[in-house]
């Protein structure tokens, strides 16, 4: 009988960049969460980070195409636009969002300290203005905002404010397509799928359901 040899796992191998981390789904912000936090980076004086934060809420972008923002794409000369249109990155279709006061407050404030041009990226690297912060940088100021809330960061990541008003809106709104829409999917299976809604809904309505 022929033996079958297990292969020796090669030790050149490297290791996933992601090992012993939580994938999945990330949680997105409680409406409580999310004033605490604005009051944390407020007080703190976190300029960038209350605009970014803001912005990355009201938007609703993916973490790739927040960050490469432009100034150009948000504002008309020094007043930030109260709706703006950027073209996303995945899907290559233009997606729309509003920009409320609070967050047009916040970016007109971080415009003016950081002194940025119309050409020159939103959230610009430290280390370099010609670059923006990058999407992993992203990522770790978003664990840093979570845990301004007292939260677990593991459960926090980028999509979590791309999913934060957007849930906010479905629970309130029960409007799917809306949510569709804001969010840029061309299908609309996959904001169910992102929303989690069916398994949201299916625990609400077992939760009044009394036996």
């Amino acid at each position: 009988m022929a033996t079958t040899l297990t292969p020796l796992a090669s030790p050149n191998l490297h290791a996933p960049w992601n090992k012993g981390s939580l994938v999945g789904q990330k949680k997105p912000l409680k409406l409580r969460e999310i004033w605490e936090i604005r009051t944390k980076l407020q007080i703190s004086h976190k300029t960038r980070d209350l605009a970014l934060f803001n912005l990355a809420i009201d938007s609703k972008l993916r973490g790739c195409d927040l960050v490469a923002l432009r100034v150009r794409d948000i504002s008309n000369g020094a007043h930030v636009l109260s709706r703006a249109t950027v073209m996303q990155k995945k899907t290559a279709h233009p997606v729309k969002f509003e920009i409320t006061d609070l967050t047009r407050n916040a970016v007109e404030g971080w415009i003016e300290q950081s002194g940025l041009t119309m050409q020159q990226y939103l959230f610009p690297s430290r280390n370099d203005h010609e670059k923006h912060i990058t999407t992993r940088q992203y990522g770790r100021i978003v664990k840093s905002w979570a845990q301004l809330a007292s939260l677990d960061p593991t459960d926090y990541g980028t999509h979590s404010l791309r999913r934060t008003k957007a849930t906010l809106i479905y629970r309130r709104t029960k409007n799917l397509r809306a949510v569709q829409i804001l969010l840029g999917h061309t299908k609309i299976e996959s904001t169910v799928r992102y929303l989690g809604i069916e398994v949201d809904d299916a625990l609400e309505m077992a939760e009044q359901t009394e036996i």
